[in-house]
Parts: C-alpha cells; structure tokens; sequence
C-alpha cells in the first residue's frame, strides 16, 4: 500500500491549484452573488484539459486517472464550487457515460468535442438530465417519455435542477419508453440542444453554487434518432445508476475541497486574530475545532482517494463512493459552518468568503444522490 503521490499526481495537483488562485479567486464574489456563469473559467478548464480528464487521448481526452480528477476537484472547489461542478458534470457524468458505454459513432461525434470543451473555436459542454419535479432520489418514476416511433424516438417530458441546462450543447436524457416493464423500459438518448422541440425554460436562483447554470429543461415532442440510443433497449436506469456512482466521486472530491477550503481560511484566520490578548488559535476552544476539522478533512481526503482508486483499478467502487459522499459532504456542511464560527462577525459577510463556502457545502449532501439515499446504498451493501 502506498499513499505517495506520484510525481504526475503532484503536478496535476499543482496545476489545479494555481488555476484556483489565479483564475478563479478573482471575482468569485461577484460571479456568486450576480449568478454570472463563470464562462471564461470554464474554458480555461478546457484548454488545461480538465474537462475530459479521464477520457481516451484518441478522443481528445487527458488520458489521466480518477486520483488525478480528485485532486484537481478539490483544489478547485477549495475556491470556486460554481466552476468545479461543471467540470465535475462534463467529465463524470456525461464523458464517462458516452466513453463506457456509447458506440464508436457516439465517441467520435460526441465525446470528442465534449471532452475538449470546445467546438467550433465555441465553449462545448454536457449535461445529465434524470431528476425530474416528480423523480428526484425515485429515479424509477420518471414521467419524461421516449415513445419508439420506429426509426427515432418522440421525446416529451420536463427536467429540473439541471447543472449545466443552459450552456450545455449536448444533453444525456434519461426517459421511460415502456412503463409498464419498470426500470427496465428506460433508455437514456443523447439529444442536442438546438434541436426543435427543446426549451430552456426558467434558471434556478440558489442558495449556494450560484455561479453555475442550473436550469428547468422541456421536451415537446423532440425527434431523436434510433441511433442516439446509449446501449441496448432499456438499458438507461442501469447506465443512471452506473454512471452516477462515478459521479459520486466527483461530488464528494467537491465536498472535500469546500471543507479543506474553509477550513485553511479558518486556519489563517486564527493565526492572525487577537482576543484576549493572544491569537485565537491559542485558545483550546479554537485550536480543538481546527484539530477536529483537519481530522474529518483527512478521513474524507482518503475516503475520496480510495473510490478513485479502485475505480482506476477496474474494482467496484459503489459502496466505497456513496460512503465517500456522505462522509465529505457532512464534513464539508460541519466545517464550513465551524469556519464562520471562528471567523465570527466577519464570517457573516461576503468579503470572508467562509460563508459562501458554507452556502456552497448543503448542495453536497443533496445532487447526484442524497445522503440518505447514499446511507440504503451501504446499508443494503452490509445486508448481502
């Protein structure tokens, strides 16, 4: 068992990190609370790489590793939430899908743009499309329909809460074709943006992640061809679930860079401020909430690497990813809320930047599988 990193791991890391600092940090404040889409951040990912980070270099990929794409994830999030998880969206979710489980034409016309992030000298991004208002954590409920038309599938239905629904070129639509089969009559169709019948419909105002571009996405009555169809008939709920079991990785990776965030700001900070004569991190009531953070960061950190690892390693990581998610996602919603505590009065205003990242932490234990949900997943896993 080794726990170095290695010499690519580090410069990975690195590289993430001075994005962070000098691409992101400034007007992060600005772009979370005027909602404004971090666009020219998002394409400086593109040319660093990181948005098909785990993708085939033959379809203009990285070629890197999971442990790679973890690192990155929280270097970026220690800063800029908004920014990472549309990474963590494009390359998790919709790369990895197309990558693992679409045809030849579907990696030469799809992912190879994606993974890029640009086409046409244009930004080119993915979204994944399964919650709907009716079937969030019920993903068997879905009321988006693909009814089969022979040659093409007609595509009607609504999807909410969807990251990347407004700047996304390329959409994965997870939709039921035959209801009464259950699970087993969904399919999950790639369906363009641009194509009629397609509605943008209203963006979202959140609570946290404000910079990024969540949006109600509506179907009337959309033609897909046959041949954008992702596997075998009725085989969408299986690649759902497949596919978000990677992206669970991402999400926790997310999780741990806002907690490790907040927490060396709430470090710095206490060094620096005076209270009764001495520095705040002097004081047991300090220091003890700073040792407990740093604990709960590092069990995470090295619940993140293990899924990414034995992801990297063809083993299954279902289990170890839900158990990384929910373990990062408390950590980071605990640490963050203890971040403006140390920071006290200035932790409550926007200038500090804890409580954004405070405000940034809830979304962690809700999208890509709540905590309960990841709690039946280890749970079931224990009753085998």
């Amino acid at each position: 068992m080794d726990f170095q990193l290695s010499e690519e791991h580090l410069m990975i890391r690195q590289a993430a990190r001075d994005f962070a600092q000098n691409q992101c940090l400034p007007g992060v404040i600005e772009r979370d609370e005027k909602q404004q889409f971090p666009r020219e951040q998002v394409s400086a990912l593109a040319d660093l790489g990181f948005l098909g980070m785990m993708v085939d270099p033959q379809y203009g990929g990285s070629g890197l590793d999971t442990i790679s794409y973890v690192l990155a994830m929280e270097e970026i999030s220690k800063v800029d939430a908004s920014t990472s998880v549309c990474m963590s969206v494009n390359n998790s979710l919709v790369c990895y899908g197309i990558q693992e489980f679409g045809t030849e034409q579907h990696k030469q016309k799809y992912l190879t743009p994606l993974a890029q992030g640009q086409k046409d000298g244009a930004l080119h991004i993915g979204a994944f499309m399964l919650s709907e208002p009716e079937a969030g954590s019920d993903a068997t409920s879905q009321q988006t329909t693909a009814e089969d038309m022979g040659d093409h599938y007609l595509l009607n239905g609504t999807k909410n809460w969807i990251t990347n629904g407004g700047t996304a070129s390329v959409y994965l639509v997870i939709a039921q074709t035959d209801p009464a089969k259950g699970p087993k009559g969904i399919n999950c169709l790639i369906v363009e943006k641009d194509w009629p019948g397609v509605v943008v419909a209203a963006k979202e105002n959140k609570l946290g992640i404000r910079a990024s571009d969540t949006h109600t996405v509506m179907f009337n009555d959309v033609k897909v061809p046959k041949e954008n169809r992702i596997g075998e008939d009725g085989f969408g709920f299986k690649f759902a679930m497949k596919t978000l079991a990677g992206g669970r990785i991402g999400i926790a990776a997310q999780a741990l860079g806002i907690a490790s965030g907040a927490y060396e700001l709430a470090l710095a900070y206490a060094k620096t401020r005076k209270a009764f004569g001495t520095e705040i991190i002097n004081h047991q009531a300090i220091a003890f909430k700073l040792a407990d953070m740093a604990t709960r960061i590092e069990a995470a950190r090295l619940l993140c690497l293990k899924a990414a690892w034995e992801k990297d390693n063809g083993l299954d990581y279902t289990v170890s990813s839900s158990m990384a998610k929910v373990f990062a996602s408390e950590t980071a919603m605990w640490t963050t809320t203890e971040a403006v505590q140390i920071h006290g009065g200035y932790g409550f205003v926007k200038e500090y930047h804890v409580e954004r990242l405070m405000r940034d932490a809830k979304i962690t234990q809700i999208y890509e599988g709540t905590s309960e949900v990841q709690r039946i997943v280890i749970s079931r896993s224990l009753i085998k």
